[in-house]
């Protein structure tokens, strides 16, 4: 069994480590014995078959670097409603996230045109009013609830949310919003960085088995990993930051 990543515009999209979550991912498959392919893309490379994949990752980056690759992306906006439509799992990460909706108005009003699969929007918050710091949410991850630990940094704030990654529980004192992110059953897109992945272990293993699904055909069981340090220390960010 394989389960093969594509990382969109690593060259670009890496802003806080967000790559850290494509290695929590693939040592939580090797240690099940799942092999893992990693296979990148970038601007003028060859068009990859989005539909193969498990899994389709975007990470984070500055205006920018979304301004530079947007042209690009949108040529593969319906190769990537047809992958989603077909299961495989997408992972986005603070500026993927946003390119995947409407557009992003940066703080200078420049507009950025994302895909537009998604109905959300993004419009920059200025040059000096960023929501930074820790940040806690509840989300509902594999019939469950969940508390999701991440730190957040970015200008943007994305509106007209239909379906939110979790209800927010901790927060820093500058943000004005209660609900963080996008998901549907395949479909992840947050501002959380740190990687994200390293802290919510559950998440980590709830892609891989709705990634595992979309080419299985049938629901995979996983072996459990011991997890007890990765809980304990959740236990600990938990118990200060609520």
């Amino acid at each position: 069994m394989v389960y093969k990543i594509l990382y969109l515009y690593p060259d670009l999209l890496d802003l806080y480590g967000d790559s850290g979550n494509i290695e929590v991912l693939k040592y939580r498959l090797e240690k099940r014995g799942i092999k893992c392919q990693v296979d990148t893309y970038s601007i003028l490379e060859d068009k990859p078959n989005f539909s193969e994949y498990n899994l389709i990752f975007m990470g984070g980056g500055a205006d920018r670097e979304q301004s530079i690759l947007s042209d690009d992306l949108v040529k593969y906006k319906d190769d990537i409603i047809n992958a989603i439509n077909n299961g495989v799992f997408v992972l986005l990460i603070c500026g993927g996230f946003q390119l995947f909706g409407k557009y992003y108005k940066d703080a200078d009003g420049k507009v950025i045109d994302g895909l537009g699969i998604f109905d959300y929007y993004t419009v920059s918050g200025g040059k000096r009013n960023r929501n930074i710091g820790n940040i806690i949410i509840e989300s509902n991850i594999d019939g469950e609830p969940y508390k999701v630990i991440g730190f957040e940094n970015h200008g943007g704030i994305t509106y007209d949310i239909s379906n939110s990654f979790g209800n927010i529980l901790y927060k820093n004192p500058n943000n004005t919003y209660d609900f963080e992110g996008f998901m549907l059953d395949n479909v992840i897109g947050t501002y959380l960085h740190g990687p994200l992945l390293s802290k919510n272990p559950k998440l980590a293993d709830y892609i891989i088995k709705v990634g595992l699904k979309c080419k299985n055909k049938k629901e995979i069981e996983l072996e459990p990993l011991d997890d007890d340090l990765e809980n304990k220390c959740r236990d600990v960010l938990i118990t200060q930051f609520l």
